[in-house]
Order: C-alpha cells, then sequence, then structure tokens
C-alpha cells in the first residue's frame, strides 16, 4: 500500500507503507547507527517519535527475543530507504513487518533518506505525519501544524510500580524515567541487588530503601518536563552515590543549577566520538538525545565537565566537586553500539566502595 510522509514544512515524501496501516504523527528524528534497529525501535526515549534510519536497509537479520530495550515499543512510526522481507538470521522470528503489525506501529519505506536527513540537518527537528495515500495533504498538513506534541513522555514509559531485580551485591536503585533493559542487565551482571521505581520517586522513599548507591536512567523528552525528578536529585545528593545516564544526566544538571537546551537535531547513533578530559582517553559510543546540558551554565555551579562530544563540543559528562555523583550523556551499556564506556558501571560501583570506606573510617 502505498504512504506518504508529510513534513510540517510542506515538505511530502511518498513511498511504500509496511507494518500497521494506521496514520500517526510524531517528532521526526533521524539515527545513523548501521545496526541495531530493533533496540532503537524498542528504546524508550523515542516515545513520541518517528524515527528516520540513515541506514539504507533494514530489517535484513529479522527480529529476535533477546535484543529488545522495553517490552512495549514507545516509537511512533519507522522510515526507511528499504526494508527487508526475507532476513536471514539464525536467531530471526519475525520480519520488522510482521512485528510492526503486532505492535501497530506503521513504517514507511523507499523514500529519500538522504534528502530527508539534510532537511532536518538544515531546519532541526521537525513534525511529521505518516498516513495513507489516500489522505489529503493539504489537511494532514494542517492538523499536523495545530498538533502540540506531548510533553509527558516520561510519565507514559516509566514504571507504574517499583519491582526488584534481585542480586547479593550492593543494593542500586534505578529510577525509570524510560530505562532501556540493558542498564538493567549491565547491573545484574554485576551482582548488583537492583530495585526499579518510577519516575516520580521521591528521596524520602528511595532511602527508605537502604540503597548503596542509585543510578538515573535516560529517558525521552525535555528534562524541564520531569520537575518531579529533579526535586528528588536535589534532595538526595550527598546522602547517596549517583550515576545518571541520558536524561539522567541533564536531570543532574538542572538540579544542580546548571541549564539545558533544546540541540538542533540530536545526537542519534553509534559512533559518537566522546573525550575523557581527565585522561585525553576517546570512546566511541551510542547516543540518542535531543537535549544536551548548556556549557556555560555549568561555570556557577559545584559541577566540572569531564567528556566533550568531539564533533561538536557538546558537554557529554559532569561530576560533582563536592558529593560522589558523576553523569554521562551517553549510553556506557551501548545496546546498540560499542562498549568502549561499558567501565563506567565498574567506576560506580567503585565510587560506591570508596564512600562506604570513608564513612566507616569516620565512624
Amino acid at each position: 500500500m502505498k504512504a506518504q510522509l508529510i513534513l510540517e514544512d510542506g515538505t511530502v515524501f511518498i513511498g511504500d507503507g509496511f507494518g500497521s496501516h494506521v496514520d500517526t504523527i510524531g517528532e521526526v528524528v533521524f539515527n545513523t547507527g548501521m545496526t541495531g534497529y530493533q533496540e532503537i525501535l524498542s528504546d524508550p526515549s523515542y516515545c513520541g517519535q518517528i524515527v528516520m534510519l540513515t541506514y539504507p536497509l533494514i530489517g535484513n537479520y529479522g527480529i529476535n527475543r533477546d535484543d529488545f530495550e522495553s517490552i512495549t515499543p514507545a516509537v511512533k512510526g519507522f522510515i526507511v530507504k528499504e526494508v527487508s522481507d526475507f532476513p536471514s538470521n539464525w536467531r530471526s522470528e519475525f520480519t520488522v513487518d510482521e512485528y510492526f503489525k503486532m505492535k501497530k506501529i506503521p513504517g514507511i519505506a523507499g523514500i529519500d533518506t538522504r534528502k530527508l536527513a539534510r532537511i532536518i540537518r538544515q531546519h532541526g527537528t521537525l513534525k511529521g505525519a505518516i498516513c495513507s495515500i489516500e489522505n489529503d495533504a493539504t489537511e494532514v498538513l494542517r492538523q499536523l501544524r495545530q498538533t502540540r506534541l506531548p510533553i509527558d513522555q516520561v510519565r507514559r514509559v516509566s514504571t507504574k510500580n517499583p519491582y526488584p531485580s534481585p542480586g547479593r551485591g550492593k543494593r542500586i536503585v534505578l529510577v525509570d524515567f524510560g530505562m532501556k533493559h540493558g542498564i538493567l542487565r549491565e547491573l545484574n551482571e554485576r551482582g548488583c541487588d537492583v530495585v526499579v521505581v518510577p519516575y516520580h520517586t521521591t528521596a524520602d522513599e528511595i532511602l527508605r530503601l537502604r540503597p548503596d548507591g542509585v543510578m538515573l536512567s535516560n529517558g525521552p523528552g525535555d528534562p524541564k518536563d520531569v520537575p518531579e525528578g529533579i526535586q528528588m536529585i536535589k534532595d538526595i545528593l550527598g546522602k547517596v552515590p549517583l550515576f545518571g545516564i541520558c536524561l539522567g544526566h541533564q536531570l543532574f544538571a538542572l538540579a544542580c543549577g546548571a541549564d539545558t537546551i533544546k540541540m538542533k537535531f540530536g545526537h542519534r547513533g553509534a559512533n559518537h566520538p566522546v573525550k575523557d578530559l581527565a585522561t585525553g582517553k576517546v570512546s566511541i559510543t551510542s547516543q540518542n538525545h535531543g537535549y544536551t546540558v548548556d556549557e556555560k551554565s555549568v561555570k556557577n555551579t559545584r559541577l566540572e565537565v569531564t567528556h566533550i562530544a568531539l564533533n561538536d563540543g557538546t558537554v557529554e559528562g559532569l561530576k560533582h566537586l563536592d558529593v560522589p555523583a558523576f553523569t554521562v550523556q551517553y549510553h556506557p551499556e551501548a545496546s546498540p553500539g560499542p562498549e568502549d564506556a561499558n567501565g563506567l558501571f565498574e567506576q560506580f560501583l567503585a565510587m560506591i566502595e570508596a564512600e562506604k570506606q570513608e564513612v566507616a573510617a569516620n565512624a
């Protein structure tokens, strides 16, 4: 079935619909990863967004049971150059088309994704609609321009109730702002006793769980739309070691008095070079964010920039100068992407152990 992609600037692309034949509206963004489409489509950080993949062939290794980053995808739609009808991989259980039909996700293939990427890079992210070719493009455009994108994405994707992921190691409270399962997996592999809690959990409720450390997860949207998380971080800083990833990094910055700003088209891909300012080491990282910490705003806080993006110089890491807390903008758990930064989980656990020893020595 023929479908059309309509952007709020009036651009119309005609292609082939796949997946669910439903109409959708969302923020159109692009991801440059060559692999990892299954992790991308199931990443809660894409809640409310239509994702365009710049790699030309998607679906060639199918969909399997192991590579999901959430149970229920929150992505609004997919845009690809070509979608594979006959995947070839021993783990494959469904085609992308079959899976999208099951999850009621619409897709459009056969359009000029290079042209679309140039439009987004030039004008920034745009609202877009995927719909049937039979829909009146003028009317769809009118509705699209009047549509206000949601600001409650974190509420939509966060867990509704706390739950444990038991282990015999250090107890970590993982605040779910739209958590990728890869973060939980990395903590479990290190023996951590993890308790996952909703985004609006208060500092007092977290401290009653007697954590050794607190982790702030990734998540979708503007960090300023999550005041509950900002207040919780303010109340918990200095009381327990803290590590934040992606949205957690931005919320940490806001809680400490820095500011965040929306990027023109964000960082979404698996090949972003990040420099550790202390060691000079460069890691190739997986990223997915549309907001960044304003470096100028960090100067009047007790924060220090620890990492920067080599492509554009934006802030990629922070640490607090007075209490045990650090954050990164990128994804050390990867999924998809390189695992160069995986050691940050060991750094977090080492910080917890050092804090325990210091408290014991001063007791």
